[in-house]
């Protein structure tokens, strides 16, 4: 599992002309899911992403976390995040999740975020074309993968 955690001020997802959701200050997180993700990384990842300490404390230095400053999440399903580019100058998705199964990690996620963050978190829409919009914080942009063993 591969995620993009965007430290924001504020984000918002729109489907078709309509918003879908929307966020103050929190996290934008972008989600890929490989073919061997299993419950045991999503559950790490959930909890990595919840806890994160990188919004700023009254000295400057990064060490507060979502909760510390009632923050909220904004969590978007992102295949493209495992795209290879390493040959050629088309993205291979090999390691990307089916569809099929993208959309049931994906539904498990959101759900282990809700109980690590309950009453905080939105969501885009599953394998929709989403426009994405965001404020970005700083900028603060995290990279975390958690490779299943």
């Amino acid at each position: 599992m591969r995620v993009v955690v965007q430290r924001v001020s504020e984000a918002s997802v729109k489907v078709g002309g309509g918003e879908v959701a929307r966020i103050g200050r929190g996290y934008l997180v972008l989600a890929g899911f490989s073919r061997d993700d299993d419950d045991d990384t999503l559950r790490w990842m959930a909890r990595k992403v919840t806890t994160l300490r990188v919004f700023e404390d009254d000295e400057g230095r990064m060490s507060q976390s979502l909760q510390a400053v009632d923050g909220r999440l904004l969590l978007v399903s992102q295949f493209t995040l495992y795209g290879n580019c390493n040959k050629g100058t088309r993205p291979s998705y090999d390691r990307s999740a089916s569809a099929n199964d993208a959309r049931e990690l994906y539904e498990r996620f959101v759900a282990m975020v809700e109980e690590e963050a309950p009453g905080r978190v939105e969501t885009g829409e599953f394998q929709a074309m989403m426009e994405v919009s965001l404020v970005n914080d700083g900028p603060v942009t995290i990279v975390i993968e958690k490779e299943v063993s």
